[in-house]
C-alpha cells in the first residue's frame, strides 16, 4: 500500500538530521524548470540505473515527488519491486509544496549553486570581470588562468591560456604551474560557482598569490566580445613531492579551520558493518586516472570539484556517512572543508588513504536492478540492421543531446519511461529493437515493453557495438518519438548563436538571484566560519 506524506510533514523531514533521500521523478527538463530545492533528479526512466549507488541502503527513508502526473506513484512501486522498504510520495506533488508557502526553484544542482554564490557574499571572494583581465593581459601583467572544469568542458570552450585545473586539484597543483608568488592567479569556470569555490579554495588554503575570480566565467569573455578557444588540451605539471608537502600543509590549515573529520580504516571497516543501519559512501576525489590504476574495491569515483559543485548527483541521501579517499590527502581535505560547510552529508577524510584497504584496478562496473535473466531477444548489429531494413522500427533511448550528436541511422529518438503512451500515440505497433549506449537502458526499457505485450528485441551491447561494427551513425533530431524533455538545457548546449547568448544572460541573472531566493521558506541557511 502506498504512504503519502505532506508538503507540511516533508518541511519537517527535511529539516531534521536523519537520512532522508528526497527524490524528484520526472526527466530532467521538467524538473529543471520548477522543484523543492533539496530534491535529486533521479527519473523514472533510470531509477534502475542510478538508485543503487545514490540510495543504496534499502531502508532509507525515501520520497518521491513530481507534478501531480504520476510518476512519483510509478517510481515507488518499482523502488519498492526492488526491495526498498520506507517510501512515501509528496501527496500533490509541487502544487502542493508551492500551496504550503514554500518556495520552488528553477535549474540544477541548485543547492550547490547557491552555496557557492552564499560563498561570495559571506566572504568577499574577490573577482575581476573579464574586461578587466583582458587588459591585465594586453598589458602585460604577471598572471596566469587556472579554469576549474573537467577536461569535457574545457575542450569546448576556454579562456585564452587558461590551465585546465578541475576544482580540488587547484591547492593540489596551483604551486606547480604557478612560476612565482608574484603571480595573479585568476580562476575561471563556465559560469560563477566554481570560479568561486576555486578562487577561494586556494584563499582558504593561504596560497601567497593575489587570487581572484574571474565574474560570470566564459560566459562573462564571451558576453563581453572576445574570442575563446576551442578544442585544446591544457594539463597543468605533475606534481613534485616538494609541491605535493606545500600543497599538504595548505590543505591541512584549510581542514582545521572548517572543522574536517578524519577515521582511520578500523573505523572505516566497522561503518561497512554498519549499512544495514547507516548509508556509507566511499568517495575517491581524485582524477579518473588514477581512480582507475587502483582504487578501494567498494568505493566509487567523485572528482572533488565536481562533488562539491553537484553534491545531489552523488549523494541523494541527505545526513548520509560519506568518506572522502585520495592516497595524497590534499584533494580529499579541500573537499571536505567545502562539503562541512554545504551540509549535505556527514563527510569525513579516510586518513590512511588507500593503505590497508581492498584495492582494484580498472573501470567501476555500476551496479544495476532489474538486468535479471530473461527472454528479451538480443540481436547482432548486423542482425539489427536486416530487420531495420525490413520495416522493423529502431529506437534510441539515449539522452537527447547524445542522439543530435550520434546515434544509429535512421533510429527514432525515445524516453523509456514514455515509450509505451509515444508508440501508441503514434500507432507504432510493429516490432521494436531498442538500443542504448552500453544495451543496459534498452534492456530494461525492453523488460517493460514484453509485460505490455509487444514485440520486442534488442542490439546486443547497445550503440556503441552498432558503432563499433561499422554500421553507419547520422547526427540531428529528425525522427523524435519522444519531446526532448529529457535534458534542461545549458546555454552551450543550445546552436542558434542568439539563443546561447539570451540563454547566458538568463543564467546569469538566476545564478545572482540565489541568494535572495534561498533565504525564503522552502530555502536553505548556510553557516558562516570564522577565519
Amino acid at each position: 500500500m502506498r504512504k503519502f506524506i505532506t508538503a507540511t510533514e516533508l518541511k519537517t523531514r527535511i529539516d531534521g538530521r536523519d537520512e532522508l533521500a528526497l527524490i524528484d521523478a520526472r526527466d530532467e527538463g521538467v524538473f529543471g524548470a520548477r522543484h523543492i530545492l533539496l530534491c535529486a533528479n533521479i527519473p523514472l526512466s533510470q531509477l534502475e540505473l542510478r538508485i543503487p549507488d545514490l540510495v543504496p541502503r534499502k531502508a532509507t527513508p525515501v520520497v518521491f515527488c513530481d507534478a501531480g502526473d504520476g510518476l512519483a506513484e510509478r517510481a515507488a512501486d518499482r523502488l519498492a519491486s526492488f526491495g526498498y522498504t520506507n517510501i512515501a510520495v509528496l501527496a500533490g506533488g509541487m502544487d502542493a509544496w508551492e500551496a504550503a508557502g514554500l518556495e520552488l526553484f528553477s535549474g540544477l544542482n541548485v543547492p550547490s549553486k547557491a552555496f557557492g554564490e552564499f560563498v561570495e557574499h559571506a566572504y568577499g571572494t574577490p573577482s575581476v570581470s573579464a574586461e578587466e583581465l583582458k587588459a591585465m593581459m594586453d598589458g602585460g601583467e604577471h598572471l596566469i588562468v587556472l579554469d576549474s572544469r573537467p577536461m569535457d568542458e574545457f575542450r569546448v570552450m576556454n579562456i585564452p591560456t587558461g590551465i585546465d585545473m578541475p576544482g580540488a586539484e587547484l591547492v593540489h597543483r596551483m604551486q606547480e604551474a604557478v612560476p612565482d608568488n608574484k603571480t595573479t592567479v585568476v580562476v575561471n569556470c563556465a559560469g560563477r560557482t566554481r570560479s568561486i569555490i576555486g578562487a577561494q579554495s586556494l584563499i582558504n588554503a593561504g596560497v601567497p598569490n593575489k587570487v581572484v575570480a574571474l565574474r560570470n566565467g566564459t560566459m562573462g569573455w564571451h558576453l563581453a566580445g572576445f574570442k575563446l578557444e576551442h578544442g585544446l588540451e591544457r594539463r597543468p605539471p605533475k606534481v613534485s613531492s616538494a609541491g605535493h608537502k606545500v600543497a599538504l600543509a595548505r590543505a591541512e590549515s584549510a581542514a582545521r579551520r572548517f572543522g574536517v573529520k578524519r577515521i582511520d580504516s578500523a573505523t572505516l571497516d566497522a561503518w561497512r558493518n554498519e549499512q544495514g543501519t547507516r548509508t556509507l559512501g566511499i568517495l575517491d576525489v581524485r582524477t579518473i586516472e588514477e581512480f582507475e590504476a587502483g582504487h578501494i574495491a567498494d568505493s566509487r569515483h567523485a572528482a572533488g570539484g565536481q562533488l562539491v559543485q553537484a553534491t545531489d548527483v552523488y549523494v541523494a541521501t541527505q545526513n548520509a556517512r560519506v568518506v572522502l579517499v585520495d592516497d595524497m590527502m590534499v584533494r580529499a581535505l579541500m573537499t571536505a572543508s567545502w562539503l562541512e560547510q554545504l551540509a549535505w552529508c556527514e563527510v569525513y577524510v579516510l586518513d590512511s588513504g588507500l593503505d590497508g584497504q581492498p584495492i582494484v584496478q580498472g573501470k567501476r562496473e555500476a551496479p544495476v536492478f532489474g538486468l535479471v535473466a530473461s527472454s528479451v531477444t538480443a540481436l547482432s548489429p548486423a542482425e539489427a540492421l536486416a530487420e531495420q531494413a525490413h520495416g522493423t522500427t529502431l529506437v534510441d533511448l539515449q539522452r537527447s543531446l547524445g542522439y543530435r550528436e550520434k546515434h544509429a541511422e535512421g533510429a527514432y529518438f525515445a524516453i523509456r519511461a514514455r515509450l509505451l503512451e509515444d508508440l501508441a500515440t503514434q500507432g507504432m505497433d510493429c516490432r521494436i529493437i531498442l538500443t542504448s549506449p552500453d544495451g543496459k537502458l534498452a534492456r530494461l526499457a525492453a523488460l517493460d515493453l514484453l509485460a505490455a505485450g509487444l514485440d520486442v528485441a534488442i542490439i546486443d551491447g547497445g550503440t556503441q557495438a552498432w558503432e563499433a561494427d561499422g554500421q553507419t551513425m547520422e547526427a540531428g533530431m529528425s525522427n523524435l518519438l519522444s519531446p526532448t524533455e529529457d535534458v534542461y538545457l545549458r546555454a552551450y548546449d543550445r546552436t542558434d548563436p542568439v539563443e546561447i547568448e539570451k540563454a547566458m544572460n538568463d543564467y546569469l541573472t538566476w545564478e545572482i538571484g540565489l541568494v535572495a531566493q534561498i533565504a525564503r521558506p522552502g530555502g536553505i541557511e548556510f553557516k558562516v566560519f570564522a577565519e
